[in-house]
């Protein structure tokens, strides 16, 4: 792992990352191929996903260099270096490089750009657009999150690229016809004397679009099925000519959605793999997980289609190998086979971070700046489980900015999730990149009219978030979630006391609602506005109820609303906005 200066902090790697920094061994290629045996050449692609911001290998809300338990490196100057060396080992030979989207969101620099110094603005090249350039990318995806900051800035960082970004399945919703280059047929030269190959790069983007940026694409995009757009594309991509067909796909493979019926499918790239023909291999992102490889056979050919995904961050790239033969004017791919490399083996390339070394140095100072001094630190460790003063400050802000907006007369609730198991503001000064550190999403804030029997609705919902456990059971708070909920899935409301019983079935959890000081159960046909961020309220993880039409919604950045309320106070104390109001329990008993 290396600071962004390139120096070395760790010495020694472990065997693990040793053996990933040895080389890897591609399928046989052309050279050591058997007398009489037909001639093969061999194509290499290399692939990121969900890069989301990270250029330097920096943790901006640590102010450090990244690191965590499994010592991952992250950021595009470290994929640099291994893209530059397998470049190297294969010169003279076919290495394309691919991006599965979900680029330019998710750190403070990739923010800075967006909101602070906006690139729409400023038209300064946008640190993302700098990095990608100077690896020389062959093409990107639009993940969903691309889609964050507007369509304007979107597309200004389209035209910062030197190479195509692909999205099929977005469709202009004036013309009917796709919004951005669904793909791109690539000529590529496999070396001397070898015939030219043509690889055709299909782009697909994620459908949650519609929901999660409804305010960005709503009567401007509409986002088609993944399996329906690949199943019309390959096919026109094969008749034009692609020798080999590659996915790009910012989508899962595990078939599911967070969201409900309303849209396509979120996760299809198995689908797609084994419904489409004529698919040679898919580069796959979205869920951030690490697949090194897998096979999806095909049901109409039997073909077996290699897929990959390079976990997040650029703290992997995969690498793809194919080898091919040609006759009677053909290719057939003959072997194929994945990989994925960890970037914490080698150092940051000094071209990218060159590149983007004044932009990084500007965001560290902005988000190093000073906005008030707390009274004593408070940690977001124990939010999952426990009514924390630090999640209760965001509550506070939400529901003091609904308020003031509306004056209304119906009781204000707020809903906030634990963004960040490791948020604190430390005991004396508060620094920007504390509060970005708890608010890690750029949402804005948002407002709706629910019922008594809405917002119970909505716990109960939420209370899944907790697996069932026995009165007497052990419990361990490391355990005490469903792995297969997120904590930002995890929704707690400010404004009523409720229990969660977590001992009893899924539905039927909330055994205590009622009005703060008095003890009166909520209504069921009571009326409360209710602060929400813009993800949940437009659908994103599927709770009922909360779509509707907004009451309040002046598009203010809710990170950006927290930072403000310390600075006009100057100084957080949890005195000024810590209400301890729900609480575990098993049959009424506390679980802590």
């Amino acid at each position: 792992m290396t600071n962004p200066s390139g120096t070395t902090r760790r010495t020694v790697l472990s065997a693990a990352a040793a053996a990933a920094a040895a080389p890897f061994v591609a399928p046989a290629v052309a050279e050591a191929h058997q007398p009489g045996a037909p001639k093969t050449w061999d194509l290499t692609l290399l692939g990121t996903s969900d890069t989301h911001g990270n250029v330097y290998n920096w943790d901006y809300y640590k102010d450090a260099e990244y690191d965590d338990s499994a010592h991952n490196d992250i950021g595009l100057a470290k994929v640099a270096t291994l893209v530059n060396r397998i470049r190297a080992e294969r010169r003279g030979k076919a290495t394309l490089v691919l991006d599965a989207g979900d680029t330019i969101q998710g750190t403070p620099l990739a923010t800075y750009y967006a909101k602070q110094e906006p690139i729409t603005s400023t038209h300064e090249k946008h640190p993302m657009a700098r990095a990608m350039n100077v690896i020389e990318y062959d093409a990107v995806t639009l993940g969903n999150h691309e889609f964050n900051y507007g369509l304007p800035l979107l597309d200004l960082w389209i035209r910062q690229l030197g190479f195509p970004a692909l999205a099929a399945n977005a469709v202009n919703l004036k013309t009917g016809r796709p919004a951005y280059a669904p793909y791109v047929i690539k000529k590529v030269d496999l070396g001397k004397g070898a015939p030219t190959l043509r690889v055709g790069i299909l782009g697909l983007t994620n459908p949650g679009v519609a929901i999660w940026d409804r305010a960005n694409v709503e009567g401007k995009l509409r986002f088609d099925d993944l399996v329906a757009t690949a199943a019309r594309y390959v096919p026109e991509m094969r008749r034009r000519g692609a020798d080999v067909v590659l996915i790009s796909a910012h989508g899962g493979d595990s078939g599911t959605s967070s969201y409900g019926p309303e849209l396509p499918n979120e996760n299809p790239s198995a689908l797609i793999a084994q419904q489409v023909p004529g698919i040679d291999a898919i580069l796959f992102g979205h869920a951030h997980n690490e697949v090194p490889q897998r096979f999806v056979t095909n049901t109409a050919t039997g073909a077996q289609v290699l897929l990959s995904e390079p976990s997040k961050w650029g703290q992997r790239l995969t690498r793809m190998d194919f080898t091919l033969s040609r006759e009677r004017n053909r290719w057939t791919i003959t072997a194929k086979q994945a990989a994925t490399l960890n970037t914490n083996t080698v150092e940051a390339d000094p071209a990218v971070l060159a590149a983007v070394r004044a932009q990084h140095a500007k965001t560290v100072a902005y988000v190093n700046q000073v906005v008030a001094t707390s009274t004593e630190t408070l940690s977001a460790a124990e939010s999952r489980y426990k009514d924390t003063a630090i999640l209760d400050y965001i509550n506070k802000v939400q529901t003091d900015t609904v308020t003031a907006a509306l004056g209304t007369a119906l009781p204000v609730l707020s809903i906030a999730a634990p963004f960040s198991r490791t948020a604190v503001f430390p005991a004396g000064e508060v620094r920007i990149k504390d509060v970005a550190g708890l608010y890690i999403y750029d949402n804005t804030l948002e407002a709706v009219v629910l019922t008594g029997a809405e917002v119970r609705a909505y716990l109960e919902y939420s209370a899944k978030y907790f697996v069932t456990l026995a009165p007497g059971a052990p419990v361990d708070p490391a355990t005490i979630s469903e792995p297969s909920v997120p904590d930002y899935n995890y929704d707690t409301i400010s404004g009523v006391d409720y229990d969660i019983d977590i001992s009893r079935p899924v539905g039927q959890r909330i055994t205590r609602l009622v009005h703060p000081g008095t003890g009166t159960p909520v209504g069921d046909a009571e009326q409360f506005v209710v602060a929400v961020n813009n993800y949940r309220r437009s659908g994103g993880g599927n709770f009922p109820g909360i779509v509707k039409t907004q009451v309040y919604n002046a598009q203010q950045e809710i990170r950006q609303l927290l930072i403000d309320w310390a600075q006009a106070k100057g100084a957080i104390d949890p005195a000024d906005f810590f209400t301890p109001n729900w609480k575990l329990v098993r049959e009424g008993v506390p679980v802590f």
